[in-house]
């Protein structure tokens, strides 16, 4: 795979006034979310600037506002709704959590493509059906918290359905990685690492499926894909880090945490691993469902030399690989990388030291001595102090991924499909749709990379980060509002939302934003962002159905396009 100091960067926002029909407005939305992301400010809250290894406090149990459970939703649900914000208010952000993870697992991916007869063999070599289980289950299932962390591993332990082998199925491959995620959301990551190193999916993605161990005679070598991708981008990263995420100096330079040889040692690991095909043949997908098994004559059972420890010879494949993830996840390394990257997806892109400190030290141990127990991570960084403080600092906050924007509003307003297809399709498309789409990252190094700081820019000025910006150009920017735009008024095939509840408010421009502001953008739309809008509103007629419905459209789509909804705070 690439290595990420060779990745080309997908584009960054321009300034506005270039293109033409909704452009400036659009471009000029971006620009504004990252001069908020970017303004100049510290890293943290207040609360957050204590020792490293402090524990986070709850929140204090007091009534929760409106605008703090929308915000709450924002970093921990797939979108806020009215009916959510109720539930958590009642509930305390403790207790939503809770109950959250009490909630059954709904049903899965691939169970619904095998309902809905995709796996009839005309369906072998498509992806037929993938995206509509995907959408269905993001905008629907009760379970919002274990979506959102089951999509953030998605972008930290990447596979992409583009990038699957030749195998067939590749629908049902990638529904079982992302059930496969689904179902550990809340468990352990060693285990996860177990379950994904067996994947299909993953076999496939990473090209480690049939791999071989070396042949003496032709000088060919097992395939190091996995086992690097594994240890740069699952487990440990690059270089050396403190528990608190920034790296450890070794004559004033990084530290790497592994080289070639380490990469070369462990890939003798994975050699053996291919599909469960016993009794079954690919006319039927479900050997896509089952864990990858050893195929003896084809593993590597010399010793594997890697991080300073050591995969004794003669083990067998399924002992070797064990042992190598046992190594590998007594790094250090793992807690804060891991941790780090959680609290990016759903709550910041830039944490404090601190922050990343205080979850990296419940990952290592999570009060009851177990390493890795992702409950207890999710818990802890969504109820830390830095998470929760009242009024973020200017260096807050991370732009909204495209689909995390379609998401927030499917869920504000209660999008259906009443046909049960829910045919919103591949939104990869930048200029004509999303610029993003669940499970369809173009590279291993997911859609943008955790480091990413656009060039020239008031963020790189600030020493900031800004990953999902590696999303954003022109064409993206302009594509997104054109796209909402469309999802808002007509939906996207039949899948539409339900404004109801925006009727009663839709010829009064101040309490149609008002309401809007809240459940989108957590009540931060700024006063001359509010007035703005309201102008372009009440410029609009009323007075029936139909024109408060097209003053409804108009007041969505110009939210969704505010700088404020832009940037999540």
């Amino acid at each position: 795979m690439i290595h990420p100091e060779t990745e080309q960067n997908s584009g960054v926002a321009k300034a506005a006034g270039s293109a033409p029909g909704p452009a400036p407005h659009a471009a000029g939305a971006m620009v504004g979310a990252a001069l908020l992301l970017s303004a100049c400010g510290g890293g943290g809250g207040t609360a957050a600037q204590t020792d490293g290894q402090s524990q986070p406090t709850a929140p204090v149990d007091t009534p929760i506002a409106d605008a703090d459970a929308a915000r709450f939703l924002a970093q921990a649900s797939m979108g806020a709704s009215r009916a959510q914000m109720a539930v958590l208010q009642t509930q305390g952000y403790a207790g939503w959590i809770d109950a959250q993870f009490a909630l059954p697992a709904s049903d899965t991916r691939w169970d619904w493509l095998m309902a809905k007869g995709f796996n009839g063999i005309s369906n072998q070599f498509s992806e037929a059906g993938f995206d509509a289980a995907m959408w269905r289950k993001l905008i629907t299932s009760p379970d919002t918290l274990r979506q959102r962390v089951a999509l953030a591993l998605s972008e930290i332990a990447v596979v992409a359905i583009g990038g699957l082998d030749g195998a067939g199925w590749h629908a049902f491959s990638a529904a079982a990685y992302m059930d496969l995620l689904e179902a550990n959301a809340f468990g352990n990551y060693r285990t996860l690492l177990d379950q994904i190193s067996t994947s299909a999916a993953m076999g496939q993605f990473l090209t480690f499926r049939g791999n071989l161990k070396a042949n003496p005679v032709t000088g060919a070598l097992p395939d190091e894909n996995y086992a690097r991708e594994l240890m740069q981008l699952f487990t440990i990263g690059l270089v050396q880090l403190n528990i608190d995420g920034t790296p450890k100096p070794g004559g004033g330079l990084p530290q790497d945490t592994y080289g070639q040889d380490d990469v070369t040692g462990l890939a003798r690991v994975f050699t053996g691993w291919d599909f469960d095909m016993a009794g079954h043949d690919a006319t039927t997908p479900d050997f896509m469902r089952r864990p990858m098994i050893q195929f003896a004559t084809r593993h590597e059972n010399g010793a594997a030399n890697f991080l300073g420890g050591s995969v004794p010879a003669g083990l067998g494949g399924a002992a070797a690989m064990k042992a190598a993830l046992d190594i590998i996840f007594a790094h250090p390394n793992v807690a804060p990388f891991i941790s780090r990257q959680l609290i990016q997806k759903l709550v910041t892109s830039n944490p404090s030291p601190a922050y990343v400190a205080r979850v990296a030290t419940v990952f290592n141990n999570d009060g009851a001595g177990v390493k890795g127990n992702l409950r207890a991570v999710v818990k802890t960084l969504l109820l830390d102090p830095e998470a929760r403080q009242g009024k973020p600092d200017t260096a807050f906050g991370k732009l909204r991924e495209p689909m995390l924007r379609f998401l927030a509003w499917a869920r504000a307003y209660g999008a259906t499909s009443a046909s049960d297809a829910w045919n919103i399709g591949n939104t990869s498309d930048p200029a004509a749709r999303l610029g993003q789409s669940p499970l369809r990252s173009p590279s291993v190094f997911n859609f943008f990379r955790p480091g990413y700081v656009p060039p020239n820019s008031a963020i790189a000025t600030a020493a900031l980060v800004a990953p999902e910006f590696q999303l954003a150009n022109e064409s993206s920017v302009v594509g997104y509002v054109n796209y909402m735009q469309r999802a808002v008024g007509s939906g996207i095939g039949d899948v539409k939302a339900d404004y109801t509840a925006l009727l009663a408010l839709a010829d009064n421009a101040a309490g149609l934003l008002a309401e809007i502001n809240v459940v989108l953008a957590a009540g931060q739309l700024s006063a001359e962002t509010v007035s703005l809008l309201r102008g372009a509103l009440d410029g609009m007629p009323a007075g029936t159905d139909a024109r408060r419905l097209n003053r409804i459209y108009a007041a969505l789509t110009l939210v969704l396009a505010a700088p404020e909804f832009l940037v999540q705070k």
